[in-house]
């Protein structure tokens, strides 16, 4: 008899069911990686001008690997996901267990508010913060604000599909399951958020080369790149926890529209 998960997937699942749910995430990794391309090239112009190809064969290799990539990373997490209660129980339900998912438990309208909320939290502090910046050392390349806002929409795909699966689905629930793996024991709550804080300090280290290009690679500029990107870290990693996957893939996509798509139509906001 099949048993049930913390967020609330029904398990265990075989390797070739699991291998067919990661194969969806690495196509949708794929697409989301070739889409990034526009905005990584309006932020670093030069670094493309040096790259004698078109930008349609970059974003090609791009999402390719990306789609290799997260896939293998995902179905790792997945299989290891069984062992403590962590994994994706919307496309589990839908692929695997051929039955509607409870929407009642994965809350997706709360999942949006989160990153929403999340987004709106970064907005509000990122002006305070930046007081103690340095000056600029190459500000952002502008595309204009409609230009900026599309290719930050594409861009949201990226942040809600390739990074929740290498930092959620794959090092979150790593690190759980070495736990787990250890002490033969189903992991405390305390070692599900030393998890969630330890995959958002390196989602906030992610994105430090971008902010280091920008402003250089300064202690404060340091201390803003992690607190600011931490903080919706800790939101994805916790409704990855209680909801799955796809509640943290929703949340981080509404928090990037807000960031990358909404943001730069009323002011030029820069969050790298």
């Amino acid at each position: 008899m099949a048993t049930t998960t913390a967020n609330g997937a029904s398990a265990p699942a075989s390797a070739l069911q699991d291998l067919k749910v990661a194969g969806v995430y690495g196509v949708l990794a794929g697409l989301a990686g070739a889409a990034v391309i526009p905005y990584a090239a309006q932020l670093m112009p030069e670094a493309f001008a040096k790259i004698p190809l078109p930008l349609w064969i970059i974003a090609a290799a791009q999402g390719a690997q990306a789609a290799v990539f997260c896939a293998a990373m995902a179905w790792l997490g997945l299989r290891m996901g069984q062992r403590i209660g962590l994994g994706s129980p919307l496309l589990h339900a839908w692929m695997v267990a051929r039955r509607r998912p409870d929407w009642a438990r994965l809350r997706p309208l709360l999942a949006v508010l989160v990153g929403l909320a999340a987004g709106i939290a970064i907005l509000v502090l990122a002006p305070l913060v930046d007081r103690a910046m340095p000056p600029m050392l190459h500000p952002p390349a502008q595309a204009g604000a409609g230009g900026t806002a599309l290719n930050g929409f594409l861009a949201s795909f990226y942040g809600g599909i390739a990074e929740e699966l290498m930092l959620r689905l794959f090092l979150m629930t790593l690190l759980v399951w070495i736990v787990a793996r250890v002490s033969k024991h189903q992991p405390p709550a305390w070692v599900y958020w030393a998890a969630i804080v330890a995959a958002a300090v390196l989602f906030g280290a992610g994105h430090l080369p971008a902010a280091a290009k920008v402003w250089g690679l300064e202690p404060v500029v340091v201390a803003r790149t992690l607190l600011l990107n931490g903080i919706a870290g800790v939101a994805f990693g916790w409704l990855y926890w209680k909801r799955g996957i796809e509640m943290a893939m929703l949340a981080h996509f509404s928090a990037d529209i807000v960031l990358h798509a909404i943001a730069p139509l009323l002011q030029p906001v820069h969050l790298p």
